[in-house]
């Protein structure tokens, strides 16, 4: 099973929020996630994120690989 960790969108149109996620590969962009460990909201001024880095770094140890957008929100 290969585990990705990745961005799901929520809000409105043009008012995009984002959960990051953990899910399996195959699996529905929108369907039922592992393990939410956080989110994201891009705004024009400025950026707000919330992440729960022990969880991250616990599936990063698992095998879960993140995603380019992912890698670029961590930092």
């Amino acid at each position: 099973m290969a585990v990705v960790i990745r961005l799901t969108s929520t809000g409105r149109k043009g008012e995009r929020k984002y959960r990051i996620i953990v899910k399996e590969k195959r699996s529905k962009r929108d369907g039922k996630a592992i393990e939410i460990l956080g989110w994201y909201e891009k705004r024009e001024k400025s950026t707000d994120k919330k992440i729960d880095m022990d969880r991250y770094n616990y599936w990063i140890t698992k095998g879960a690989r993140p995603t380019k957008s992912v890698a670029n929100i961590i930092g």
